[in-house]
């Protein structure tokens, strides 16, 4: 097999994993709890962060125009990180990944950059991995990230209750 079928059946595996990716997320949206059916799923849907999402915000401007790059988001349990991560991926033409730092291992950090990797060279997709409570991983952990982040081979979104500029590496706030 060439490394052109190899890529082609590879594509083939992703569209039809998405298609049943799709459907199991519609059978666990009909039992999820409240809080979950009712996250918003867009911006104008996202109410309370004006400061950050509102009309003419960087950010705002960032995710209409489909050029985010790498974020951090930072604050209290309950103030909407993981429903403004979901809101991005869904308004750029990223795939979103996600990753929980509390279960999460470099290996679920090397599969995600490596799949992005092959989305990128292969459909030109960008991903969006997203890693709640960035700040429980290691500064190890976290190395395993800068490559991919500054390469953009994936555009990192981190969640964190804790302050960034003490718990997050300074090279990934960097970037």
């Amino acid at each position: 097999m060439t490394l052109d079928q190899s890529a082609i059946l590879e594509v083939e595996r992703d569209v039809q994993n998405s298609l049943f990716d799709q459907m199991s997320e519609e059978q666990k949206l009909k039992v999820a709890p409240l809080a979950t059916r009712m996250r918003p799923r867009n911006l104008d849907e996202y109410f309370g962060q004006n400061d950050a999402i509102g009309e003419g915000t960087w950010l705002r401007s960032a995710i209409s125009n489909d050029t985010l790059s790498s974020i951090i988001l930072f604050g209290p349990a309950g103030t909407g990180k993981t429903s403004l991560a979901r809101i991005i991926a869904q308004n750029t033409n990223a795939q979103f990944e996600e990753v929980s730092a509390v279960t999460g291992t470099v290996a679920d950090l090397r599969k995600a950059i490596a799949a992005a990797q092959s989305r990128l060279g292969i459909q030109g997709q960008r991903t969006i991995l997203f890693i709640d409570e960035i700040h429980r991983f290691s500064k190890s952990q976290q190395d395993a990230l800068l490559h991919a982040v500054e390469d953009r081979v994936v555009i990192l979104i981190g969640a964190t209750t804790e302050n960034p500029y003490f718990e997050v590496n300074p090279p990934l706030v960097s970037r």
